[in-house]
C-alpha cells in the first residue's frame, strides 16, 4: 500500500480495516527490503496512526512492533504510555524499553502494568529492585516465578521484608535457591507470628503457651536453616541474628551440639572481633584455658565454657576420624559435663531438651529405615 493513498483512505475506513492496515504497515517498517524514503514515509504515518481514536488500531501496532529491536523510538514510547491493552505487548517484550524506561512505568504504573514488567522474559537487577520496593504482592510473586529475572540479595531481603507474611511470596522465596539465608530466617519468624497470632492455636493453647511454642519451633528451625545455608552466607546470618536478639548462649549451645561448628566459628568472629584465621586455629587445636579466654571475650557465661569445650573436643575426634558421634552422643557428654540426668538448672534443662529431639529423631529416622527396607 503506497503511503500517501493510506494516509487519504484512514479518515473513512472502518476500524477494523484501520487496525488490520496499521498492522501492514507496521510489519511492512520492519521489512529490510524497504526503500530509505518508503520507511521515512512509513515511520510518518505510523506517528500520525498514535492519534488514531481508536485503541484497536493502536492495539495492532504494538502487537505488531514489540518484539523488534528496530521499531520507531518514539512510536513505542508513545505505545509503553497509552492504556494498559496497548501498552501490554511493548511493556511485556520490547527489547526498546530501557531499565530506566521500564522503572519509570513501575513507578507511576498500575498493577497491571506492574505485573508485565515483572513478567518480561529478562528482568534486570535495577528492574527488580523497583519492583520489590514499590510493586504489589502480586508482582512480586510474578517476579520471583520469572526464571530470567536477576534478582539481588538486597531485593529478596525488600521483598520479604514488605511481602513476607503473603503465603505466595512466602512460599516462592523460599522455593528459590538464591534466596540469603538472614532472610530464610526472617520468613520463619513472620510464619511463627502468623502461627502465634491465628485463633486455632490461641484458642487451643492459649496466647503464654503459642508464644512459647513459636519461639521453640523459631530456633529448631534455624538451627536447621544453618545445616543448608554456604559457608560464605554465615556471616551474613550471624549479623541478623544479632540484631534480631537471636544470638542467644542457648542458640550457641545447641549449634555446637548439632555440630555447626564452622557456623560457631562465625559467631565468635562476630562476638569477638578477631579474624577468622585466629579463630579457626582455636577452634581447630586450642587448649582450654585460650578457649575458655575467647568465649568469654565473646561473652558467653562461664557456666557453658565446659560444656561448649566438650562439645568442641568430640567434634574435633569426629573430624580427624578417630570417632563416629552425632547430635545425640554429644548432647549426652555435655549432660554429663553438667551433672548427668540429675543435674538442675536452665542449663541443663536446655541440654536435656537437646539430647531428647536427637533421641526422637534418630528413633525416628530408624523407623523409616526399617519401613523402606
Amino acid at each position: 500500500m503506497v503511503v500517501s493513498h493510506f494516509l487519504k483512505w484512514i479518515d473513512t475506513a472502518k476500524v477494523a480495516q484501520r487496525a488490520a492496515a496499521a498492522a501492514a504497515l507496521a510489519r511492512a517498517y520492519m521489512d529490510a527490503n524497504l526503500s530509505f524514503e518508503d520507511r521515512c514515509a512509513a515511520e510518518a504515518a505510523l506517528t500520525f496512526l498514535l492519534d488514531d481514536p481508536s485503541s484497536k488500531v493502536r492495539q495492532a501496532m504494538a502487537e505488531a512492533l514489540s518484539m523488534s529491536r528496530h521499531a520507531p523510538a518514539q512510536i513505542i514510547a508513545a505505545l509503553a504510555a497509552d492504556q494498559p491493552e496497548v501498552a501490554g505487548p511493548v511493556l511485556a517484550r520490547s527489547p526498546l524499553l530501557t531499565d530506566s524506561d521500564l522503572v519509570d512505568r513501575v513507578a507511576a504504573g498500575s498493577r497491571a502494568t506492574q505485573l508485565l514488567i515483572a513478567g518480561r522474559p529478562t528482568v534486570s537487577m535495577a528492574v527488580s529492585a523497583a519492583i520489590a520496593e514499590i510493586g504489589d504482592a502480586e508482582a512480586c510473586a510474578a517476579l520471583l516465578k520469572n526464571g530470567g529475572a536477576e534478582i539481588a540479595s538486597l531485593t529478596f531481603r525488600r521483598i520479604a521484608e514488605r511481602h513476607g507474611h503473603v503465603p505466595e511470596i512466602r512460599e516462592a522465596l523460599i522455593a528459590d535457591p538464591r534466596l540469603p539465608a538472614d532472610c530464610r530466617h526472617m520468613l520463619l519468624v513472620k510464619l511463627g507470628e502468623a502461627l502465634k497470632g491465628s485463633p486455632l492455636v490461641v484458642a487451643l493453647m492459649g496466647p503464654e503457651r503459642a508464644e512459647r511454642l513459636m519461639r521453640e519451633v523459631c530456633v529448631k528451625a534455624s538451627v536447621k536453616l544453618v545445616e543448608r545455608t554456604r559457608t560464605e552466607e554465615h556471616g551474613a546470618l550471624v549479623e541478623h541474628l544479632r540484631l534480631r536478639g537471636d544470638l542467644t548462649a542457648g542458640f550457641i549451645v545447641r549449634i555446637l551440639a548439632h555440630g555447626k561448628v564452622d557456623f560457631f566459628g562465625s559467631v565468635l568472629v562476630a562476638l569477638t572481633g578477631q579474624s577468622e584465621q585466629r579463630i579457626r586455629s582455636l577452634l581447630a587445636g586450642g587448649h582450654d584455658t585460650a578457649l575458655r579466654a575467647l568465649f568469654g571475650k565473646a561473652g558467653l557465661s562461664p557456666s557453658t565454657h565446659d560444656i561448649l569445650i566438650r562439645a568442641l573436643k568430640v567434634w574435633r575426634e569426629v573430624a580427624n576420624g578417630r570417632r563416629l558421634a552425632g547430635a545425640q552422643e554429644v548432647s549426652w557428654l555435655m549432660l554429663k559435663e553438667l551433672g548427668g540426668q540429675a543435674a538442675e538448672g536452665p542449663l541443663a534443662s536446655l541440654v536435656k531438651s537437646i539430647h531428647l529431639e536427637a533421641l526422637r529423631d534418630n528413633a525416628r529416622g530408624h523407623a523409616l529405615a526399617i519401613a523402606a527396607a
